[in-house]
This record gives C-alpha cells, sequence and structure tokens, in this order.
C-alpha cells in the first residue's frame, strides 16, 4: 500500500495535468483511492497552499505554489541564464522552437526554450513536461549516449505510451528505437519526423562534455512541411556546435555541476566539447 506521501504527489501530478480541476471522486476513482483517504489528502493540501478548492462548483485545482518552487530552483540553479542565449541564437538561425530539457534521475525534462518562427506554422508545446523518451528526438538524442541495456531500462521504465497519443511513425517496440539509435549515433545527433506528433519534425543532440554523461539535450522543432529531412541535415552543425558551447560553460551551473560526475563511458563515441 502506498504512503500518504506517495498518494500526496500522486494527487499533485494529476492536477498539473488538468489545470481546469476535477471533482473529488473523479480523483479518487481514477488514483484508485479510497473517497474519504483522497478527501483528507486533498485537505492537507489546501491547508499547505499547494491545492485549492474553486468556490463556483468545489472542484480541486493546483494553485501556483508548485510551480512557483520550481521555477526558484530553475532561477538560483543559473541553468536559463547559462542556456537561454545558446538557444536563443539558435532559434534565429534555425528559426524554429529550441529547447533545452535537462537530465534528472531517469527523466528528461524541458526548463527553456526560444521560438524561432516569426510567422506561419508555430509549434510550441507546453513546457516543464517529462520528454517521451521512445518517440522523440529529444529522447533519442539522450539514450543514443547510453549503452544499449540501460537505454532500454529507461524506455520500459517509462513505457511506449499510448500510440494514439503520439505520431504515426512513432515506435511502438525495443527493436525499432534500437534501429533508430544505431542512425543516430553514425548521424552524431537524433531526428525524427510524424514520430512524436502528426506533422512534425524534430532533431536533437546531446549537452555533455567529452568522457562525462549527458546533462541535457538541446531540441529543434517545428512543422514537417519546413523542417524536412534536407533542411534537420543542414540544421545538424549549428546544433551540435550550441550543445558543445553550452557544455563548456555548464560547470557555471551547480546543477550542470553535479551531473557532470565520472560514470560509465557511452556507447558510441559522440561530438561533445
Amino acid at each position: 500500500m502506498s504512503s500518504p506521501l506517495e498518494r500526496s504527489l500522486s494527487i499533485l501530478e494529476y492536477l498539473a495535468a488538468r489545470p481546469e480541476g476535477m471533482t473529488l471522486s473523479t480523483i479518487a476513482s481514477d488514483l484508485e483511492l479510497p473517497l474519504s483517504a483522497c478527501h483528507r489528502l486533498l485537505t492537507e493540501l489546501v491547508r499547505c497552499g499547494y491545492v485549492r478548492q474553486m468556490r463556483d462548483h468545489g472542484d480541486y485545482a493546483l494553485t501556483t505554489k508548485l510551480a512557483s518552487l520550481g521555477l526558484s530552483y530553475l532561477g538560483g540553479s543559473g541553468i536559463v541564464d547559462i542556456a537561454q542565449p545558446v538557444i536563443d541564437r539558435l532559434a534565429d538561425v534555425s528559426g524554429e522552437l529550441v529547447r533545452l530539457a535537462i537530465v534528472d534521475g531517469d527523466r528528461l525534462t524541458f526548463v527553456a526554450k526560444a521560438q524561432g518562427a516569426k510567422f506561419g506554422l508555430r509549434y510550441d508545446p507546453d513546457m516543464g513536461i517529462d520528454v517521451r523518451l521512445s518517440c522523440s528526438a529529444g529522447g533519442h538524442a539522450w539514450l543514443m549516449t547510453l549503452d544499449d541495456e540501460r537505454a532500454l531500462e529507461l524506455v520500459v521504465k517509462q513505457g511506449f505510451g499510448d500510440p494514439r497519443d503520439y505520431g504515426p511513425r512513432a515506435p511502438t517496440g525495443w527493436k525499432a528505437v534500437v534501429e533508430l539509435l544505431e542512425q543516430d549515433r553514425a548521424r552524431g545527433f537524433s531526428m525524427i519526423h510524424e514520430m512524436y506528433a502528426p506533422g512534425m519534425s524534430a532533431l536533437a543532440a546531446p549537452v555533455r562534455r567529452r568522457g562525462e554523461p549527458t546533462i541535457g539535450v538541446i531540441t529543434i522543432a517545428g512543422p514537417a512541411i519546413r523542417l524536412t529531412e534536407e533542411r534537420m541535415l543542414e540544421l545538424g552543425a549549428p546544433l551540435l556546435s550550441a550543445c558543445g558551447e553550452l557544455a563548456m560553460a555548464s560547470t557555471a551551473s551547480p546543477i550542470f555541476a553535479r551531473r557532470s560526475a565520472p560514470a560509465a563511458a557511452p556507447a558510441d563515441p559522440l561530438p561533445a566539447a
């Protein structure tokens, strides 16, 4: 049986994906919690300021307190200050959405972005989400720096998700992911087309210093009609250059510095700073 802390965290994660708020009964049902226990946990979260109960219909929703904690953490770490000029320049060069995701344990989470598209179609998803490793350019850029055993462990732990939630070319098995990672390693960066979302293409590369583990990835994403295979190959060099620049500057951030602790060597040599 899960502890009260685990249950509370599951409620926070559940509500984070539902900013419109949900009823007590729906939360309890979806999380398979006893109604009385769910009510007690929500009451405590309300008291602590992380959840609010809407006056008009009684639904429960997150406050901004949790988001504020995250922003304070990132602000104090120096990550955004270090990375923003780098991804801003890459956004100008590419004319597409550029994002930075950092490795945090078994997760890869987007923390900064720059939109290079000035007009026309724009791909601009929400920030703060964990990257789906099996079908995203960012996920592949991280996995390709690991040996296959570790990469498989991460993919299996997170799962492939519901295929209906992703693009028509999203891999649904480990064999397909391995084939893609082999291509990525040979190229030096990952490329996807209609895997993460219909009509969307993306490329990504790891941020890491030579001989050290990957600390993050930089991605470039945009509409497939504009971000063709030829265009992605053209953007490979500036993408790798940006990753190298950020890797060199990463020691100024305490978070990045912690993630640069010695670890097992990657499966294949990759361009690095």
